[in-house]
């Protein structure tokens, strides 16, 4: 599971950093990801990466201000020329579908992939067998939303030289003890799925959340998680003009993280004021109390790791 960076500006693109968005790319054998939020020219910044829109198969919105959600108009309707496109669904705060609704209406686009659109409510919007997805609502000037991505634990890998003790080949019985079921064979042996099975993997933990002021929801969200990416418009020492604006600081984003045992935290959503080097000076800063905190990049990856991987 890798995080893409497609824009990690606040408010204008400059010339190194284009306005919000961000892709999750799910572990195989999925194939697919995850946008979140598509400010303007997020499709442009996709040609340079190696993400395929005909594989993008959720959009999750946080917030409807412009630079999170002035690119989706190009992008739904560039991914028409797509072959083999996934159904898409858009998520996000109320208000997405009327401003989809109307851009389309308005300009005569008509989609040729299934696509649907749903507005949030705080609680679990999401869950499959491999995810589930909880949203809650910030602190900002209009109604914005942080998003909780957990990954479910998974069968651990197979002892084959155990298996192979017992003469049983790769087949259908190898899914059926990964799932913790016994097999018997032929001769009426019982293979037990405690025997030859690893211990379940443990699922990772994304948290991803819109601008906000500090809030106690910020800190549920990230729980534990192995990743947060939290905005930090704002340096240290700006915390009332941050609060102003519904934004925070790079400190106040490291102590969120502090709070809610966070094991990384990429800062994002800087202010176009900030030069490389003010960047680095938040990161510094900031690593005072998360000591793995990074910069989020335009391109920039970040490999999620299951924890016991390290």
């Amino acid at each position: 599971m890798q995080l893409m960076f497609l824009g990690t500006s606040a408010g204008r693109p400059t010339k190194t950093r284009n306005v919000t968005a961000a892709a999750l790319v799910l572990p195989d054998p999925l194939h697919v990801f995850w946008l979140f939020d598509a400010g303007e020219g997020t499709q442009h910044r996709m040609l340079g990466s190696k993400l395929k829109l005909n594989r993008l198969e959720k959009i999750f919105i946080t917030h409807l201000h412009g630079d999170h959600i002035y690119g989706l108009p190009g992008l739904l309707s560039s991914r028409s020329y797509f072959e083999g496109a996934v159904p898409l669904e858009l998520i996000g705060p109320p208000g997405i579908k009327a401003f989809i609704e109307g851009v389309f209406a308005l300009s005569g686009t008509h989609l040729e992939y299934e696509f649907t659109i749903r507005e949030v409510e705080p609680g679990l919007i999401l869950e499959n067998d491999r995810f589930k997805v909880t949203a809650d609502t910030l602190v900002h000037r209009l109604p914005c939303y942080g998003y909780r991505i957990e990954e479910k634990e998974s069968p651990g890998p197979l002892k084959l030289e155990r298996l192979a003790e017992f003469g049983l080949k790769p087949g259908p019985e190898y899914g059926q003890l990964k799932r913790g079921e016994d097999v018997q064979l032929a001769d009426g042996t019982w293979i037990r799925s405690s025997e030859v099975a690893g211990k379940p993997l443990k699922g990772r933990i994304v948290t991803i959340l819109g601008d906000t002021s500090p809030c106690d929801a910020a800190i549920a969200l990230a729980k534990d998680a192995d990743l947060l990416v939290h905005e930090a418009t704002f340096a240290p020492g700006m915390e009332e003009k941050a609060a102003a604006y519904g934004h925070s600081t790079s400190m106040q984003a490291a102590q969120i993280a502090l709070e809610a045992n966070v094991k990384t935290l990429v800062l994002t959503h800087f202010s176009s004021r900030l030069c490389a080097e003010d960047v680095e000076q938040l990161v510094q800063a900031a690593q005072t109390l998360i000591p793995d905190t990074r910069a989020a990049e335009d391109y920039s990856e970040i490999a999620i790791t299951r924890p016991e991987r390290g």
